[in-house]
């Protein structure tokens, strides 16, 4: 087999057209999805069954279901029923496979986000609760001066590899007729007959892409739980000869 490395240099610009959608994809999948998540973690908090069920059922379906079918059902789906159709979200959002693969995932990284952020709200230590209770800290105090701050130190590892699994699961928008990495490869590879070539380079991006995720999250953890690495001055002093 001859390797034609002309044919992944003259398509590098599109190529790194589909990693912005890939980007766009993925950021926006994520930002929205962590909101959700954190709704969702705290109503699966709740000590009212009532309450739980909702969230639950939604994170089983999502959790237990192929992000790929997800992906159909909306896009393909929804279209199905009439009043839908007939909705004024149809035309500037439901019939766009952009917004569509943006739901998708969305709808399946926030499942995966709220029982990460469930379990991290979960693993705080009770006393530092336990202690804004005694300086009589409201509980929107407690969430967002102690609960918030505290899990996401703790949830940041978890989200990155959610971040990443959101990256390789971004390239099933391409079954929808998106022109992301994927989209884009398996577009020139059927035109030049060079799949190899084309798969390679697109699997080059994604680590790439892959690599400035983590490295990203390394960077922003160490800031988040700089506490963890802090010396006291005393301790400072008293190992200086």
């Amino acid at each position: 087999m001859d390797w034609n490395w002309q044919v992944i240099f003259d398509n590098i610009p599109e190529l790194l057209n589909g990693a912005v959608l890939t980007v766009q994809l993925v950021v926006l999948s994520g930002v929205i999805g962590l909101f959700f998540g954190l709704v969702l973690a705290q109503l699966r908090l709740s000590k009212s069954w009532l309450v739980q069920i909702l969230p639950f059922s939604y994170i089983f379906f999502f959790r237990g279901t192929p992000l790929l079918v997800q992906i159909f059902l909306i896009y393909y789906g929804l279209g199905q029923f009439e009043a839908v159709r007939n909705s004024f979200l149809w035309e500037p959002v439901l019939s766009q496979a952009y917004w569509c693969a943006i739901i998708a995932f969305t709808m399946n990284t926030s499942a995966y986000l709220a029982e990460i952020i469930r379990g991290a709200i979960q693993t705080i230590p009770v006393g530092e609760l336990e202690a804004a209770d005694a300086i009589g800290m409201s509980k929107w105090q407690k969430l967002t001066r102690i609960t918030l701050p505290r899990a996401f130190g703790i949830v940041i590892p978890a989200y990155s590899n959610e971040v990443i699994f959101m990256l390789k699961g971004s390239a099933l928008a391409s079954t929808i007729a998106l022109m992301d990495i994927t989209g884009v490869a398996r577009t020139i590879s059927a035109r030049t007959y060079t799949l190899m070539e084309l798969f390679f380079a697109a699997g080059v991006i994604y680590l790439l892409l892959s690599w400035v995720i983590l490295f990203s999250f390394r960077l922003f953890e160490r800031r988040m739980n700089r506490h963890a690495s802090y010396v006291p001055p005393d301790v400072i002093t008293n190992t200086i000869p």
